[in-house]
């Protein structure tokens, strides 16, 4: 069983993956309103240096948790993470839902909470 810090810490860097890629997908759209050659607008892009700089502290988050947490154990919450993107992207972007990509999803979950009761009986 892991530890309740352990345990949010993990949470934390499952929260944090979505947002990385909510910000990429912000810097993506702000891309299209630059002009210039490519080089130019990824230096203007403030948005994308953002993403960046989170997803580089997000690394330094997953090392500290790797030192503490077997990564089997830990490696298990990017699905809440991977979980939460697209319902992000359809709740900000307004992109596509349909049920099967809900049922999908909804079984990735299924699949997290079978894993965690499992590690917790080891």
């Amino acid at each position: 069983m892991m530890a309740l810090r352990d345990t949010l810490l993990c949470l934390v860097f499952a929260a944090a993956l979505p947002l990385g890629q909510i910000m990429f997908k912000w810097a993506a759209i702000y891309n299209e309103r630059l002009d210039g050659p490519l080089v130019l607008r990824l230096v203007k892009n403030l948005p994308l240096i953002g993403a960046f700089s989170w997803y580089g502290l997000t690394a330094l988050l997953w090392f500290y948790i790797l030192t503490r947490v077997p990564l089997s154990q830990a490696y298990i919450f990017s699905i809440l993470g991977s979980a939460l993107v697209p319902l992000l992207a359809w709740m900000l972007f307004k992109e596509p839902m349909s049920w099967r990509f809900a049922l999908g999803y909804a079984l990735m979950l299924a699949g997290f909470i079978v894993v965690m009761q499992a590690q917790g009986r080891t």
